[in-house]
Protein backbone atom coordinates (compact mmCIF):
# COMPACT_ATOMS: atom_id res chain seq x y z
CA UNK A 1 0.00 0.00 0.00
CA UNK A 2 1.17 3.59 -0.71
CA UNK A 3 2.33 5.73 1.57
CA UNK A 4 0.47 9.09 2.30
CA UNK A 5 2.14 12.35 1.32
CA UNK A 6 1.30 15.97 2.21
CA UNK A 7 2.05 18.67 -0.33
CA UNK A 8 2.76 22.25 1.38
CA UNK A 9 1.94 24.53 -1.43
CA UNK A 10 -0.62 23.42 -4.31
CA UNK A 11 0.72 25.63 -7.42
CA UNK A 12 1.85 25.67 -10.40
CA UNK A 13 4.75 22.43 -9.22
CA UNK A 14 2.44 21.25 -6.51
CA UNK A 15 -0.88 20.44 -8.12
CA UNK A 16 0.30 18.71 -11.01
CA UNK A 17 2.68 17.04 -8.73
CA UNK A 18 -0.30 15.96 -6.28
CA UNK A 19 -1.90 14.77 -9.51
CA UNK A 20 0.80 12.53 -10.44
CA UNK A 21 1.41 11.37 -7.05
CA UNK A 22 -2.34 10.13 -7.06
CA UNK A 23 -2.01 8.24 -10.42
CA UNK A 24 1.38 6.44 -8.86
CA UNK A 25 -1.16 5.36 -5.94
CA UNK A 26 -0.69 7.77 -3.02
CA UNK A 27 -2.73 9.46 -1.25
CA UNK A 28 -2.19 12.95 -1.19
CA UNK A 29 -2.79 15.75 1.38
CA UNK A 30 -2.48 18.94 -0.27
CA UNK A 31 -2.75 22.78 1.29
CA UNK A 32 -3.31 25.67 0.20
CA UNK A 33 -4.32 29.59 1.30
CA UNK A 34 -6.61 30.05 -1.54
CA UNK A 35 -10.41 28.83 -0.11
CA UNK A 36 -11.74 29.10 -3.60
CA UNK A 37 -9.36 26.46 -4.73
CA UNK A 38 -10.49 23.52 -2.14
CA UNK A 39 -13.16 22.19 -4.58
CA UNK A 40 -10.26 22.39 -7.37
CA UNK A 41 -8.10 20.18 -4.94
CA UNK A 42 -10.58 17.59 -3.79
CA UNK A 43 -12.10 17.43 -7.41
CA UNK A 44 -8.62 15.98 -8.15
CA UNK A 45 -8.90 13.39 -5.22
CA UNK A 46 -6.33 15.51 -3.37
CA UNK A 47 -7.67 15.89 0.47
CA UNK A 48 -7.97 19.58 0.84
CA UNK A 49 -6.65 21.92 3.88
CA UNK A 50 -6.44 25.72 4.17
CA UNK A 51 -3.55 26.49 5.36
CA UNK A 52 -1.61 29.81 5.91
CA UNK A 53 2.06 30.62 7.45
CA UNK A 54 2.47 33.34 8.70
CA UNK A 55 5.15 35.20 10.58
CA UNK A 56 3.80 35.04 14.08
CA UNK A 57 2.03 31.35 13.82
CA UNK A 58 0.23 29.22 11.04
CA UNK A 59 -3.42 29.64 10.96
CA UNK A 60 -5.86 26.79 9.08
CA UNK A 61 -6.33 23.04 9.25
CA UNK A 62 -2.35 22.62 10.25
CA UNK A 63 -2.60 20.11 13.07
CA UNK A 64 -5.56 18.22 10.24
CA UNK A 65 -3.03 18.82 7.43
CA UNK A 66 -0.02 17.26 8.98
CA UNK A 67 -2.03 14.12 10.45
CA UNK A 68 -0.32 10.57 9.35
CA UNK A 69 1.81 11.98 6.37
CA UNK A 70 4.27 9.79 5.89
CA UNK A 71 5.92 12.45 3.80
CA UNK A 72 5.66 15.99 3.69
CA UNK A 73 6.99 17.96 0.78
CA UNK A 74 7.41 21.63 1.44
CA UNK A 75 6.89 23.66 -1.87
CA UNK A 76 6.72 27.17 -0.34
CA UNK A 77 9.00 29.50 -2.50
CA UNK A 78 10.02 33.01 -0.47
CA UNK A 79 7.91 35.68 -1.83
CA UNK A 80 10.20 38.95 -1.52
CA UNK A 81 9.98 41.00 -5.01
CA UNK A 82 8.96 44.01 -4.92
CA UNK A 83 8.34 45.70 -1.43
CA UNK A 84 7.78 42.17 -0.17
CA UNK A 85 10.03 41.84 2.68
CA UNK A 86 8.51 39.05 4.80
CA UNK A 87 10.72 37.16 6.92
CA UNK A 88 10.17 33.03 5.11
CA UNK A 89 12.67 31.88 7.40
CA UNK A 90 10.19 32.87 10.15
CA UNK A 91 7.58 30.98 8.27
CA UNK A 92 9.23 28.09 8.19
CA UNK A 93 10.32 28.10 12.22
CA UNK A 94 6.51 28.28 12.61
CA UNK A 95 6.10 25.26 10.19
CA UNK A 96 9.25 23.50 11.65
CA UNK A 97 7.16 23.67 15.35
CA UNK A 98 4.24 22.34 14.04
CA UNK A 99 5.77 19.58 12.45
CA UNK A 100 7.19 18.78 15.97
CA UNK A 101 4.35 17.84 17.50
CA UNK A 102 3.23 15.42 14.59
CA UNK A 103 4.37 11.83 13.81
CA UNK A 104 6.47 13.32 10.17
CA UNK A 105 9.85 11.96 9.62
CA UNK A 106 10.57 12.41 6.41
CA UNK A 107 11.03 15.99 4.77
CA UNK A 108 11.58 17.24 1.03
CA UNK A 109 12.20 20.45 1.21
CA UNK A 110 12.03 22.26 -2.39
CA UNK A 111 14.84 24.73 -2.77
CA UNK A 112 16.78 27.08 -5.66
CA UNK A 113 20.31 27.08 -7.04
CA UNK A 114 19.94 30.38 -5.94
CA UNK A 115 21.97 29.31 -2.63
CA UNK A 116 24.81 29.47 -5.00
CA UNK A 117 25.11 32.93 -5.91
CA UNK A 118 27.41 33.80 -8.39
CA UNK A 119 29.58 30.95 -8.19
CA UNK A 120 31.08 30.39 -11.71
CA UNK A 121 32.48 26.90 -13.54
CA UNK A 122 30.91 23.62 -12.69
CA UNK A 123 28.56 23.85 -9.34
CA UNK A 124 27.64 20.54 -7.57
CA UNK A 125 26.10 19.71 -4.13
CA UNK A 126 29.56 20.06 -2.40
CA UNK A 127 29.98 23.75 -3.68
CA UNK A 128 29.13 26.12 -0.42
CA UNK A 129 26.66 27.80 -0.96
CA UNK A 130 27.30 31.38 -1.23
CA UNK A 131 23.87 33.36 -1.75
CA UNK A 132 23.80 36.84 -2.96
CA UNK A 133 20.24 37.30 -2.94
CA UNK A 134 17.58 37.71 -0.09
CA UNK A 135 15.64 35.00 -1.51
CA UNK A 136 18.56 32.97 -1.38
CA UNK A 137 19.94 33.73 1.90
CA UNK A 138 16.23 33.03 3.35
CA UNK A 139 16.11 29.82 1.76
CA UNK A 140 19.59 28.47 3.04
CA UNK A 141 18.47 29.27 5.97
CA UNK A 142 15.27 27.73 5.85
CA UNK A 143 17.28 24.47 4.69
CA UNK A 144 18.73 24.64 7.83
CA UNK A 145 15.78 24.29 10.24
CA UNK A 146 15.07 21.13 8.97
CA UNK A 147 18.54 19.64 8.18
CA UNK A 148 19.35 20.34 11.33
CA UNK A 149 16.75 18.70 13.72
CA UNK A 150 17.72 14.85 13.73
CA UNK A 151 14.62 13.56 14.42
CA UNK A 152 13.52 14.37 10.63
CA UNK A 153 15.24 12.46 7.74
CA UNK A 154 15.64 15.36 5.41
CA UNK A 155 15.95 15.46 1.43
CA UNK A 156 16.46 18.91 -0.32
CA UNK A 157 16.00 19.66 -4.14
CA UNK A 158 17.48 22.49 -5.26
CA UNK A 159 15.86 23.63 -8.42
CA UNK A 160 17.25 25.60 -11.49
CA UNK A 161 15.26 28.15 -13.38
CA UNK A 162 11.74 26.09 -13.52
CA UNK A 163 9.94 25.99 -17.20
CA UNK A 164 6.63 24.23 -18.51
CA UNK A 165 3.15 25.08 -19.38
CA UNK A 166 2.81 28.66 -19.75
CA UNK A 167 6.12 29.61 -18.06
CA UNK A 168 9.46 30.37 -19.59
CA UNK A 169 12.13 32.91 -19.01
CA UNK A 170 11.73 33.93 -23.05
CA UNK A 171 8.21 35.69 -22.48
CA UNK A 172 9.97 38.50 -20.38
CA UNK A 173 13.38 38.34 -22.52
CA UNK A 174 11.41 38.55 -26.10
CA UNK A 175 12.49 42.02 -27.54
CA UNK A 176 14.97 43.26 -25.05
CA UNK A 177 17.82 44.75 -25.81
CA UNK A 178 21.16 45.22 -24.24
CA UNK A 179 21.12 42.37 -22.18
CA UNK A 180 24.94 41.90 -21.14
CA UNK A 181 24.97 37.74 -19.80
CA UNK A 182 24.73 36.17 -23.64
CA UNK A 183 27.65 33.97 -22.90
CA UNK A 184 26.47 32.74 -19.75
CA UNK A 185 25.27 29.09 -19.75
CA UNK A 186 21.43 28.21 -19.34
CA UNK A 187 20.44 26.09 -15.99
CA UNK A 188 17.15 25.05 -16.47
CA UNK A 189 14.44 22.31 -15.21
CA UNK A 190 11.26 21.39 -17.10
CA UNK A 191 8.14 20.95 -14.86
CA UNK A 192 7.62 17.01 -15.40
CA UNK A 193 11.54 16.56 -14.66
CA UNK A 194 10.69 18.39 -11.57
CA UNK A 195 7.80 15.97 -11.04
CA UNK A 196 9.67 13.11 -11.63
CA UNK A 197 12.74 13.89 -9.23
CA UNK A 198 10.80 14.06 -6.30
CA UNK A 199 8.74 11.22 -6.86
CA UNK A 200 11.72 9.52 -7.77
CA UNK A 201 13.65 10.76 -4.15
CA UNK A 202 10.41 9.23 -2.03
CA UNK A 203 10.89 6.02 -3.83
CA UNK A 204 14.07 5.06 -3.75
CA UNK A 205 14.14 6.73 0.24
CA UNK A 206 17.03 9.33 -0.59
CA UNK A 207 16.98 11.12 2.52
CA UNK A 208 19.34 13.03 4.23
CA UNK A 209 21.21 14.19 0.75
CA UNK A 210 20.73 17.24 -0.99
CA UNK A 211 20.24 16.86 -4.84
CA UNK A 212 20.53 19.99 -7.63
CA UNK A 213 17.80 19.22 -10.09
CA UNK A 214 18.87 20.67 -13.53
CA UNK A 215 18.71 19.53 -16.85
CA UNK A 216 21.93 18.53 -17.73
CA UNK A 217 22.49 20.60 -21.17
CA UNK A 218 23.38 24.11 -20.79
CA UNK A 219 23.57 26.07 -23.81
CA UNK A 220 24.73 29.61 -24.22
CA UNK A 221 21.97 32.11 -23.13
CA UNK A 222 22.00 33.64 -26.40
CA UNK A 223 21.97 30.78 -28.46
CA UNK A 224 19.62 29.20 -26.44
CA UNK A 225 16.87 32.27 -26.02
CA UNK A 226 17.59 33.17 -29.71
CA UNK A 227 16.39 29.25 -30.67
CA UNK A 228 13.18 29.27 -28.33
CA UNK A 229 12.16 32.93 -29.67
CA UNK A 230 11.96 31.88 -32.96
CA UNK A 231 10.46 28.48 -31.98
CA UNK A 232 7.51 30.78 -30.70
CA UNK A 233 7.77 33.44 -33.14
CA UNK A 234 8.79 36.03 -30.77
CA UNK A 235 10.97 38.44 -31.16
CA UNK A 236 14.81 37.42 -30.22
CA UNK A 237 16.05 38.81 -27.01
CA UNK A 238 19.53 41.29 -28.19
CA UNK A 239 22.67 40.45 -25.96
CA UNK A 240 25.73 42.85 -26.20
CA UNK A 241 29.08 41.64 -27.17
CA UNK A 242 30.80 39.95 -23.89
CA UNK A 243 33.58 38.54 -22.96
CA UNK A 244 33.99 34.90 -24.07
CA UNK A 245 36.19 33.84 -21.69
CA UNK A 246 33.89 34.11 -19.06
CA UNK A 247 32.99 30.72 -17.67
CA UNK A 248 29.69 31.79 -16.10
CA UNK A 249 27.95 29.12 -13.82
CA UNK A 250 27.31 25.53 -14.94
CA UNK A 251 25.00 23.41 -12.02
CA UNK A 252 25.45 19.81 -11.97
CA UNK A 253 22.95 17.15 -10.83
CA UNK A 254 25.69 15.25 -9.52
CA UNK A 255 23.72 13.38 -7.24
CA UNK A 256 21.04 12.59 -9.57
CA UNK A 257 23.37 11.56 -12.28
CA UNK A 258 25.45 9.29 -9.88
CA UNK A 259 22.55 7.46 -8.92
CA UNK A 260 21.79 7.27 -12.67
CA UNK A 261 18.72 8.92 -12.56
CA UNK A 262 17.65 9.94 -16.36
CA UNK A 263 16.11 13.55 -17.46
CA UNK A 264 13.48 12.85 -19.76
CA UNK A 265 11.91 16.63 -20.14
CA UNK A 266 14.53 18.44 -22.84
CA UNK A 267 14.71 22.47 -22.48
CA UNK A 268 14.41 22.83 -25.88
Amino acid sequence: MKNTVGIMGCGWLGLPLAKSLIQAGYHVHGSTTNKDKLDTLEQEKIKPFMVILGEESVTGSITEFLDRLDVLIINIPPKLRGNNNESYVLKMKFLHNQIGKSSIKKILFVSSTSVYGAAEGEVTEDTPPMPVTESGRQLLEAEKIFQNDKSLQTAIIRFGGLIGPDRHPVTMLSGKEGLTNGNDPVNLIHLYDCIHLIKTVIENNWWNQIFNGVYPDHPLKRDYYSHIADKNSLSRPQYLPSEFNKIGKIIISRNFLNKNVHFYTDIK
